[in-house]
């Protein structure tokens, strides 16, 4: 899901991936890049969030699978986080010759959409030009996306092929953007990757990335495994496909089983706690890497912030100490595995004498979503054919 949130001054939407293919496969490299002109609203920012997930209503996580797959090899990617962790994007190609463009990774969606010359509002971005490859193939049918602040994008769906590193997949099928709401004009990016389940793509029945670069035989383990670095210690990260890097994570790795049947990787987080202070308990939660913070539902997000001493600012975001050495870690209870989010990381800005905690809520999300200040103190490995995900401390925790 692409949400993004804003403090004061600050945009905090971060999504990123960039990927390596297992042994015999080719080395997929997306080198990240930065933009320091997107500057979001905080209040549409929440409206966005609220209004993706809403689309597919999301039930109690139950009978969830377990297990997952042995993988096989590794691969290492490096990547620049922006600033202070709040977007990182790659390069992907698309067309013959290739067309590079500024992507979003979101394991919270999964449609491939990008800005096309087709659209006239378009122009602050780069803009897909069928016109100019050989391996266009026209499809016709149309596509929209509309989010709770009003913004949208619409278009036309093509085939093409899409190249992620140097692995080509063929015959991908994008969404090619005709129209573009105003609100769009300072994103850095000029378009998103979906990595979530094919079950919620915009125009049923594509086939996402992921799908085809296992059906193509272009990876050889249906996994991914995400790493994402703290600016706060010299930022990057790594981002691989068909394997995982244990040299970027601490301890065991802990299974947690996932319940893909809303299209998202859900889990169940079964206990949350400050410090020994319980805060929540057995509640439906989303592994998103386009969600900059941890959202949770109003309820929860109040206890979070008292048991923090934090303010509500009667937006769904909170102000807090900014004196976080008497802060307890955020503890997280999954399939019997506790993960933490460590007490340095519960402020996620300052803006002069305020700081900004980093968690929040949307008022009437009846779900949680577990984005990168979670994602960046816990490394995960995301299996697509045994829906499950890995878990163990991130080196920067």
């Amino acid at each position: 899901m692409k949400f993004t949130l804003v403090s004061s001054s600050i945009a905090l939407l971060v999504t990123a991936l960039a990927v390596e293919a297992a042994p015999g496969g080719k080395i997929l490299s997306v080198p990240l890049q930065t933009n320091g002109n997107y500057k979001p609203s905080i209040k549409a920012s929440l409206a966005k969030v609220a209004a993706k997930y809403s689309k597919h209503k999301i039930n109690p996580l139950l009978n969830v699978p377990g297990g997952l797959a042995s993988t096989e090899g590794t691969g290492s990617v490096p990547v620049i986080d922006y600033e202070i962790d709040i977007e990182y994007y790659g390069t992907v190609s698309i067309g013959t010759p290739a067309q590079n463009f500024k992507i979003d990774f979101d394991t919270g969606s999964s449609d491939l959409w990008v800005a096309s010359t087709l659209c006239s509002t378009c122009t602050t971005h780069t803009r897909y030009d069928s016109t100019k490859s050989s391996t266009y193939v026209a499809d016709g049918r149309t596509w929209s996306i509309a989010y709770g602040d009003g913004s949208t994008a619409s278009g036309i769906l093509a085939t093409d092929t899409v190249t992620l590193g140097g692995l080509a997949i063929k015959s991908q099928t994008i969404e090619l953007a005709k129209k573009e709401s105003s609100s769009f004009a300072s994103d850095p990016i000029d378009g998103l990757l979906g990595l979530g389940f094919n079950t919620i793509t915009t125009v049923s029945g594509i086939k996402t990335p992921v799908d085809n670069l296992i059906s193509q035989g272009l990876i050889t383990s249906p996994v991914f495994g995400v790493y994402l670095g703290k600016a706060s210690k010299n930022g990057g990260g790594e981002y691989l496909f068909g394997g995982s890097d244990s040299t970027k994570y601490t301890g065991t790795l802990k299974t947690v089983p996932v319940n893909k049947s809303q299209g998202y990787w859900g889990v169940t987080v079964s206990s949350l706690k400050v410090g020994t202070t319980s805060v929540g308990t057995s509640f439906s939660g989303i592994l998103d890497t386009g969600t900059t913070l941890l959202i949770f539902t109003e309820t929860i997000a109040k206890k979070v912030a008292a048991a923090y001493g934090a303010t509500d600012n009667g937006d769904g975001t909170f102000i807090i100490s900014c004196d976080s050495s008497n802060f307890k870690p955020l503890v997280f209870t999954m399939n019997g595995s506790t993960f933490n989010v460590p007490a340095d990381s519960i402020i996620f800005e300052q803006d002069g004498s305020t700081c900004f905690a980093s968690f929040a809520y949307s008022s009437g999300m009846s779900l949680s979503i577990l984005g990168d200040v979670f994602l960046k103190n816990n490394y995960v490995i995301f299996n697509q054919q045994v829906p499950s995900v890995q878990i163990a401390p991130s080196i920067d925790q």
